[in-house]
């Protein structure tokens, strides 16, 4: 059902409740549908725009264990044929797509290894995979190669396979650093484990290290929160990634809201969860970080990017490879099947292994940049005008003075710029800019 905007404040308190709070993409997931294989076609079909850049995106769905608050599409029943056998699978996918003209004769500009657990793989398994992409898609001029771990699968051995096939920023998952939290979690690490291979990360001198903190766990408490930030600072990583606790309906613990009528998720409320982050980023700021999004910190802006990120939000190309994984297209949004074994089967078959797409018009893609800059705290009103012959302050006069009256952020001659408040709710602020079609019941 279609809504307009309300007028709550958007940093009142409110309680977590099951559903999706973080914006990944426009229009919405739920809008895309599964009828348009045609358009997918078409797209890989067309000659790639010069001036957009090309990313590769490989999903790795294996785990120790599946996370409580887990919402993507991982495994951890499999052996190891059929991992094997699944990632015989990514690299026919890669190859069928190599010879699109979409994507033929292109080389990735960023790399992204995600999951699930990249960092499950084993050295050799790492090895041989890679060696396989680049000798398909090489990526030798990737000026970023990201890999995300769960520290307790890594080993010495392990990080220098790691560094050897071309990672530039290495991502640990430490989310916390208490074990009882840990493991009330569903996390399969402790906290010694976060140590040790934060060191061995260190001892392989990647370009950048990043580690993930999620505030509003189960059980975490004020003492626990500022241990965190603590902690983050003594070990110094390049960069600090801090997500805020939501609750989709495909998680663990949503199962058992569901099952004793609970509508609240027992995690700290939104209120909590922002104060808690602006007090890292205080934290981080006073030890020398620079905060480069609603999520991020970095110790030297310079230095330190976030190339998928900046790509993607600018309208990069993404061939996503793998069960579930996305991919943007020419203009079109599309999703892979998510199930491992229609997956492998339209593979075998020579088929696109489609479950879901969006082709989407000039202002849905002009909107779906803007409000993802948004994350970055910054949007600079000139590259839409450039880009979309739009000027944005005038195109969003109405929301971007409803939140300036609510002291969110300040429009000035050249960029919108959100105020820490703002960003720490921006993706609450998001959907005000959603086309009136899109707009659905808002979550906080």
């Amino acid at each position: 059902m279609d809504t307009e905007p309300t007028n709550t404040p958007k940093t009142a308190k409110e309680s977590t409740r099951a559903g999706n709070y973080f914006i990944s993409n426009y229009p919405p997931f739920s809008f895309w549908s599964e009828d348009q294989a045609v358009e997918v076609e078409i797209a890989l079909n067309s000659e790639p725009d010069p001036n957009a850049k090309l990313g590769v995106y490989h999903h790795i769905p294996f785990c120790r264990k599946r996370c409580h608050f887990c919402y993507f599409r991982v495994y951890t029943d499999k052996n190891a044929k059929q991992i094997q056998e699944y990632l015989d699978g990514t690299i026919q996918e890669l190859k069928n797509m190599a010879e699109r003209p979409l994507i033929k004769g292109r080389k990735p500009h960023f790399v992204y290894f995600g999951g699930g657990t990249p960092s499950y793989l084993s050295a050799k398994q790492l090895g041989v995979l890679t060696d396989q992409m680049k000798a398909i898609l090489p990526w030798d001029e990737a000026e970023e190669v990201a890999f995300e771990c769960e520290p307790g699968t890594l080993n010495p051995s392990k990080l220098t396979a790691v560094k050897e096939i071309g990672v530039t920023r290495l991502s640990l998952g430490v989310e916390n650093f208490d074990d009882h939290i840990l493991q009330i979690n569903g996390r399969a690490h402790r906290g010694p484990e976060v140590y040790r291979a934060y060191e061995r990360a260190r001892a392989e001198n990647f370009d950048q290290i990043n580690i993930d903190l999620i505030a509003g766990m189960l059980e975490e408490t004020e003492e626990n929160w500022q241990r965190n930030i603590e902690e983050t600072i003594k070990l110094s990583p390049d960069s600090v990634t801090i997500y805020q606790m939501e609750i989709p309906y495909n998680t663990g613990i949503y199962k058992e809201m569901k099952a004793s009528g609970k509508l609240e998720a027992p995690v700290a409320d939104w209120q909590t969860k922002r104060r808690w982050v602006k007090e890292a980023f205080a934290a981080l700021e006073s030890a020398g970080y620079s905060v480069s999004s609603g999520y991020t910190a970095v110790k030297d802006p310079q230095k330190t990017k976030f190339v998928y990120r900046d790509e993607l939000w600018s309208g990069a190309d993404l061939l996503g490879l793998g069960v579930a994984s996305f991919s943007h297209a020419a203009g079109v949004h599309y999703q892979n099947m998510t199930e491992i074994e229609p997956y492998l089967k339209s593979i075998a078959a020579g088929e696109l292994p489609l479950k879901r797409a969006f082709r989407t018009n000039e202002e849905e893609r002009m909107i779906r940049e803007f409000i993802l800059q948004m994350k970055l705290g910054k949007v600079e009103l000139g590259y839409f005008t450039e880009k979309f012959g739009v000027n944005m302050a005038d195109r969003f006069s109405e929301q971007l003075t409803g939140l300036s009256d609510e002291g969110l952020l300040t429009v000035e001659d050249d960029a919108v710029l959100l105020n820490r408040d703002g960003l720490l709710c921006v993706d609450n602020l998001l959907h005000d800019f959603f086309l009136k079609q899109h707009r659905t019941s808002q979550i906080v």
